[in-house]
């Protein structure tokens, strides 16, 4: 199935029910006053995230989605049943749009997390709600209010720890197949991937990290060459950027222009995500004799003076590519959020430290 990352969807609540004007009429009770009760509220509709989905493929072909009217209400002070909600499940890493206003209405990220996207209406009011002391015999009642109707824009961005990113053919479907499970298409010939791959690499034993795969990018993407920015957000959703740069170009443009490509589109796509961690790694290493790899690399990094962590790999042969997982593994544990658990650890270790510290000065000054 291809990977589908935008939908637009209806949504409309159900309305609430009306109100109903009713007197108790019974034998020997001459004056027995209004009885009408109210209306039942409308269902709503609610946005829920499903860890077993993975793109909004379904919304092809469902588009409209409605909640229950609330009933009427009736004699006998009976209020009528509300309308049933309506959940509907989607990816995590969803985020939801109102189309007329362009506003976030918010967005999926934990599993089993429901967000209200469209309010049911009120109940309306039996004409017992309007009787008092100066009005005994109210012959009125209200309706229920109308149900919130909206129409949506669904965007799916992966959740990942790190993305790859770069020209065309650089190779990073290779690459992803070649540390992960995952089993993107890769050829002999020049193509660039349609949608986003993720896969999961594992380093050793309960130790993995998220790694997705994008589209290559182009000059001008920013501003809608090529695939555009369509598959550029989900860059915004990881934490670590690998930008693969392929040792031998077939158009043999130089290796630092194709780098400061990327970074442009990057910076013209969005500043925080072009000032993220970011990791040069110069791929296909294989196809260079191994004493001119040094020489080409330096020279490179010296033209963009860079002066963050580049690595060296091939991800035919995978060479290279374990110490890059095991790298990246590590950055990713370094920038886990700490629990109160270890800040605890780490307090109680510092007064520890201290200790024999303190000890030392109280004797140093203790009378003889």
């Amino acid at each position: 199935m291809k990977f589908v990352d935008e939908a637009s969807i209806k949504v409309e609540a159900g309305d609430g029910g009306n109100g109903c004007v009713s007197f108790r009429r019974e034998r020997a009770i001459p004056f027995g006053g209004p009885d009408g009760g109210d209306g039942g509220d409308g269902g709503s509709v609610f946005a829920v995230a499903d860890p077993n989905l993975n793109t909004l493929a379904d919304f092809r072909f469902t588009r409209v989605f409605r909640a229950q009217r609330g009933d009427n209400g009736s004699g006998a002070n009976c209020r009528g049943a509300s309308g049933h909600d309506v959940d509907i499940p989607m990816p995590l890493g969803s985020m939801l749009f109102d189309i007329a206003t362009s506003e976030k209405i918010g967005e999926l990220t934990r599993s089993g997390q429901r967000i209200k996207i469209a309010q049911g209406g009120f109940h309306g009011l039996g004409n017992v709600r309007f009787k008092s002391s100066t009005n005994r015999a109210p012959r009125r009642a209200s309706p229920g209010s109308p149900g919130e109707q909206r129409e949506l824009r669904v965007e799916l961005s992966l959740m990942a720890d790190v993305g790859l990113l770069g020209l065309p053919n650089a190779g990073k479907s290779t690459l992803l197949a070649a540390v992960s499970a995952a089993r993107p298409k890769i050829a002999d010939y020049p193509f660039t991937t349609l949608y986003p791959q993720p896969g999961v690499v594992a380093v050793g034993p309960f130790k993995s990290f998220v790694m997705v795969d994008v589209p290559g990018l182009i000059e001008g993407a920013a501003e809608g060459a090529g695939l555009g920015i369509r598959f550029l957000k989900h860059l915004s959703r990881t934490r670590l950027l690998l930008h693969l740069v392929d040792l031998m170009p077939p158009d043999q443009a130089p290796l630092a222009q194709q780098i400061r490509t990327i970074q442009d589109e990057l910076r013209a796509f969005s500043s925080e995500v072009a000032q993220r961690e970011q990791w040069l790694v110069f791929n296909k290493c294989d196809l260079i004799p191994a004493d001119e790899i040094e020489a080409v690399v330096a020279a490179v990094l010296g033209d963009l003076d860079w002066h963050g962590r580049h690595f060296v790999i091939s991800a035919v042969t995978r060479a290279g590519c374990e110490a890059l997982c095991a790298q990246a593994m590590r950055w990713i544990e370094s920038q886990a959020p700490r629990s109160e658990q270890d800040l605890m650890d780490d307090e109680i270790s510092a007064a520890a430290a201290a200790a024999p510290d303190a000890e030392a000065g109280d004797e140093d000054h203790r009378p003889a």
